[in-house]
């Protein structure tokens, strides 16, 4: 499913610059459309990354509370924008997400290889160690 991760890369890419500029931006929708119409045109199902990034955005705050609960050593602040929003596209999918489209192991291992290619060195060890935390509760999340 190469076009899903690329899907996913263009969620990551969008969330990042709303996170730069504060998700100052209103219209995410439009922003992710031109991102995908210019980075992204081997994309054949925009409507996965628009109802991904629609989800996403409509539960930051309860996702965001999550990475702080899972990650408490990591004030949200402090963790890089690109594994801050790694996480966010990981814990949509691992809660929200219809695990029947996305098992939670698709979830975590699609999370894990997009930190690989996008941040640093560790970032894919971080990624997996927050979310795996999450998916041992993920009953009690639910």
């Amino acid at each position: 499913m190469a076009n899903r991760h690329s899907s996913r890369s263009a969620i990551i890419q969008t969330l990042y610059e709303l996170d730069f500029n504060n998700f100052s931006e209103k219209n995410y929708l439009a922003l992710l459309e031109n991102n995908l119409n210019e980075f992204w045109p081997v994309i054949k199902d925009p409507e996965f990354s628009k109802n991904l990034l629609r989800g996403i955005m409509e539960h930051k705050e309860e996702i965001d509370k999550l990475i702080e609960k899972f990650a408490p050593e990591w004030p949200i602040s402090k963790i890089n924008l690109v594994d801050r929003n790694i996480l966010r596209l990981g814990i949509y999918e691992l809660l929200y997400a219809d695990s029947q489209e996305v098992p939670a192991k698709v979830a975590i291992n699609e999370a894990i290889e997009l930190a690989k290619e996008f941040s640093g060195e560790t970032s894919g060890r971080f990624v997996n160690g927050v979310l795996g935390s999450i998916y041992k509760n993920i009953d009690s999340l639910k």
